[in-house]
């Protein structure tokens, strides 16, 4: 089973394999630059597990870890 951006350890980097379309909110991701082959890491965890924030292409983005789940990673 693939390792998915949900499951990586703070402080990891990872390289975003692939994400599933049609679905508004990976959508919207895709276009803050979260795209196959982008180099992502896992910067922290809010307290209770979520959000998570990562950092991709320079930016600090915020989500949730159902949407983390969606998308599958390769470690560096």
């Amino acid at each position: 089973m693939p390792l998915t951006l949900a499951q990586l350890p703070v402080g990891q980097q990872a390289v975003i394999h692939s994400m599933p379309t049609g679905r508004a909110g990976l959508t919207r991701l895709r276009e803050l630059g979260l795209t196959p082959g982008a180099r992502v890491r896992m910067v922290r965890r809010a307290p209770l597990g979520e959000p998570i924030e990562i950092t991709v292409r320079g930016s600090h983005i915020a989500m949730r870890n159902h949407e983390a789940a969606d998308i599958a990673i390769t470690l560096e």
